[in-house]
């Protein structure tokens, strides 16, 4: 992005259209390029003076500014100096201070007694006093990313950017609004999708401008620009307050390009409530996997991308989940319409308790779930164990009754994993040729042999490792089978004793 003093835009036919450099200023983009890299280990004032030649030579001064301003993020200015300035400083005006400084002379006195206080040279004093101001710092290094042409590609993006700065609603239609919307949230902004005869189009906007027109979000629309050039299709059509008037303002793919483009990573989620309850929920050994920002649903003449997606492990089954946190009025009944033209979707909706809404989202066919401050993990699952329980049930109806694995020993997980389903969905079934100890199915013959190799006063570790043999990791379990317990010795270890 550039200063506002650097913005070049044509308000010609009372539009707002920035004026983009092309291929022919890539000469002028070379030159102040050139300039930089010819003053390398120079002070910033004679670099800049030879900026403020150049400017007079250009056909458009604030265009070499603008050039300029980008390469200057990318170079690097140090001071450099025999002595520290401030210690020089100090020593100088303490000298000056004792002599009296009043002529020339007396002033190269002092000099002369800080540099025998400084054991260096007078002239060297001298050049250190003031070489920590910033015109007195020099050129260092240049880490230009851009040869002429992408200067000016750099350039044409940021003097998009800097045009939305005083927007204040941003229209955005992408071949990626998945994308567009992702980056969007995690600016915190708000938006609502439409669908257009043109395609899906993100209206974007600010809390704020839902009360009134504001500029305040003109900043984060100049950010979400950079996401939404880096995909492949689009246009952007803005509402720029201009000195009090409103123009429109049409950006396309063919305007702005940004080669290799990030995305927006500042922030992962809309708020803390969100990144909260994804950490806790992930930390769980669930059948569910949890989506960010899954793909958007259908929602009436409107689109809506709920905030997470469940997704069921054992089948081809999701559940939306959004979490609908403390907004103004007006924006919770736009998002109440949006959830009401959702059909044919599972969908949960944390509320917050002091938007009262709960018994709305109920009569819209969605699960309300109240909480306050953070979203209990408990009331989700809870919420998906329903869920679970009608799946695990078609999942078992679609198995045999009588189940016989081949191996020895095998655990309920591994079965359900073969099978494709979930533990629960074995619950019930016959298993002839085994028999169940703790979540491990065990032919009877293995017991048998494991009755006779393990004994009274055997180190635990001992049987862990005969029956790691036979394919069971599950020791507690089988041990009570075969009628012992485990005696724990301290941190030392435990020996297998009869019950």
């Amino acid at each position: 992005m550039l200063t506002k003093d650097l913005l070049r835009v044509s308000r010609a036919g009372g539009g707002y259209q920035p004026r983009f450099a092309d291929a022919d200023d890539e000469a002028l983009s070379a030159r102040v390029i050139g300039v930089f890299q010819g003053h390398l280990d120079q002070s910033r004032t004679t670099l800049e003076d030879a900026l403020t030649d150049l400017e007079r030579e250009a056909d458009d001064f604030k265009l070499v500014r603008g050039f300029t301003k980008l390469l200057e993020r990318e170079a690097t200015f140090e001071t450099r100096a025999p002595v520290d300035p401030e210690r020089a400083r100090k020593t100088a005006f303490e000298a000056a201070t004792a002599v009296g400084v009043v002529t020339s002379e007396e002033r190269q006195q002092a000099l002369a007694t800080a540099a025998d206080r400084l054991d260096c040279t007078p002239e060297e004093v001298e050049t250190s006093l003031y070489a920590d101001r910033e015109c007195e710092q020099v050129l260092a290094d240049l880490q230009a990313r851009w040869d002429p042409a992408d200067l000016v590609t750099q350039y044409n993006l940021s003097l998009a950017q800097t045009a939305l700065f005083d927007a204040t609603e941003v229209r955005v239609r992408s071949s990626d609004p998945k994308t567009v919307v992702s980056a969007v949230k995690r600016l915190r902004l708000m938006y609502e999708i439409r669908r257009t005869d043109e395609g899906r189009e993100v209206v974007v906007t600010g809390p704020d401008a839902l009360f009134r027109a504001t500029r305040r979000y003109g900043t984060r629309f100049a950010r979400l620009l950079r996401t939404v050039a880096g995909t492949a299709e689009w246009t952007v059509s803005a509402t720029v307050d201009d000195r009090g008037t409103d123009r429109e303002m049409v950006l396309t793919d063919a305007d702005v390009s940004v080669p290799d483009a990030e995305p927006v990573t500042e922030m992962t989620f809309d708020s803390g409530v969100e990144a909260d309850f994804a950490t806790r929920f992930q930390s769980l050994d669930l059948d569910w996997d949890l989506v960010r920002e899954p793909e958007p649903l259908a929602a009436g003449a409107h689109v809506v991308i709920p905030d997470f997606a469940f997704e069921y492990k054992h089948a081809d089954f999701r559940v939306f989940f959004e979490i609908m946190g403390f907004w103004t009025p007006e924006y919770v009944e736009k998002k109440l319409d949006r959830l009401a033209d959702l059909e044919s979707v599972e969908l949960l909706v944390a509320v917050d308790e002091s938007l009262g809404v709960g018994e709305e989202i109920e009569a819209r066919d969605h699960r309300a779930i109240p909480y306050s401050g953070t979203v209990r993990i408990k009331d989700v699952r809870d919420a998906l164990r329903r869920y679970e329980d009608e799946l695990a049930a078609d999942a078992a109806a679609d198995l045999p009754d009588e189940l016989t694995p081949d191996e020895d020993a095998i655990t309920l997980a591994e079965l359900a994993d073969r099978h494709g389903v979930s533990e629960s969905a074995l619950e019930g079934k016959i298993f002839s040729e085994h028999e169940r100890v703790g979540r491990t199915l065990v032919r009877p013959a293995v017991l048998e042999t494991l009755e006779k190799e393990i004994e009274e006063g055997m180190a635990l570790s001992e049987a862990e490792g005969i029956l790691e043999e036979c394919g069971i990791d599950d020791a507690s379990a089988v041990l009570s089978r075969l009628g012992y317990r485990v005696e724990w010795e301290g941190l030392g270890g435990g020996t297998v004793r009869e019950k």
